[in-house]
């Protein structure tokens, strides 16, 4: 068995080739500081960080059908070897059936949300308020366009540094779940950036989404405190339009927790008191993650597709478990 830093090529052609699960954010298993566990006789790539005493291995293995059931369980040897408890996090449906099978505890976490855009429209009075944001936005003066972003990384941080602290005094930059720029993944990324007067004011990064629904997907965005209303919408749409007349079929709005939350969407076997917390944390979570406001804006683009997506526990469910999860992502 062997770990290593991930490299782009082996998790890239992962990603690629191994798509049944159909994970719209799989994309993040290129993220810096992830590692990747593999064996010689298998197929297939494991992707995880170590947050404490604890594995957060980010969805479930992408490897080939033959390999991935062997993967799951020497993944868990490798785990116990070290002394090590495990939670994986992101499993699609298909995902979470096999971790059932193989004796963690599944929960559903939340949900992913998609627009079909070849029947995409911003007509029609559901759209309206959507359409007055993004026509401010540029009567404002915002311009769009999408760029390279090795030359527009200076601006890129400039924003960040800015959007940050707007964020609460204790805020800290996500990773692991959340999108990055640079790096060598980044040739695969596409950036927009909206400027008012020359001067860079909000950016959205989309990252490749494979399988049986290949699109983009609108990964990283910011923008400066205080600006017009409006700009990441006007972004989104200046996107979507690009994407339409390239003939994208998909644009998903990634992975946001405690939304989506159904009963009938939980396996046999859920930890009754996980889900109990999961639909409370929705409702009186804002400190934690601001769910309701990250579905508020997805919901604005009316998706056509809600994806549940779980977390697996080997043994029970646990909130140091949880935590852990947060942790992982620099949550704090």
């Amino acid at each position: 068995m062997t770990t290593a830093t991930t490299a782009v090529n082996p998790v890239l052609d992962a990603i690629r080739t191994h798509t049944q699960a159909d994970n719209p954010s799989s994309f993040l298993a290129l993220n810096s500081g992830n590692s990747i566990f593999t064996t010689p006789d298998t197929e297939g790539v494991v992707v995880y960080r170590q947050a404490g005493q604890y594995l957060v291995q980010f969805g479930g293995p992408f490897a080939a059908a033959d390999s991935y059931d062997t993967l799951v369980d020497r993944f868990v040897e490798h785990a116990q070897e070290r002394r090590l408890k495990l939670v994986t996090v992101q499993l699609q449906h298909s995902d979470a059936l096999a971790y059932a099978r193989h004796g963690f505890t599944v929960n559903q976490i939340g949900a992913s949300w998609a627009v079909n855009l070849p029947e995409f429209s911003l007509r029609g009075s559901r759209f309206m308020q959507l359409r007055n944001k993004i026509s401010r936005a540029f009567r404002n003066g915002l311009q769009v366009q999408e760029v390279d972003a090795e030359q527009w990384y200076g601006a890129l941080h400039e924003i960040d540094s800015q959007w940050l602290p707007s964020k609460g005094e204790h805020a800290r930059q996500l990773d692991f779940l959340v999108g990055q720029y640079g790096g060598p993944a980044q040739e695969h990324r596409r950036l927009f950036v909206g400027t008012i007067d020359g001067a860079p004011v909000a950016y959205i990064s989309y990252s490749p989404v494979y399988g049986s629904r290949a699109g983009w997907m609108h990964d990283l965005s910011r923008r400066v405190p205080g600006g017009s209303p409006g700009l990441m919408e006007a972004i989104n749409s200046t996107a979507i339009e690009v994407f339409r007349s390239e003939g994208v079929e998909w644009l998903h709005f990634g992975f946001t927790p405690f939304t989506g939350l159904d009963a009938e969407r939980e396996l046999p076997g859920h930890s009754a008191s996980f889900q109990w917390l999961m639909h409370f944390l929705w409702e009186h979570g804002e400190a934690v993650y601001p769910a309701q406001t990250q579905l508020a804006y997805k919901e604005k683009w009316a998706p056509d597709l809600l994806l549940p997506e779980y977390v697996a526990f080997h043994g029970q469910a646990s909130l140091a478990s949880f935590a852990h999860i947060f942790r992982a992502c620099n949550a704090f």
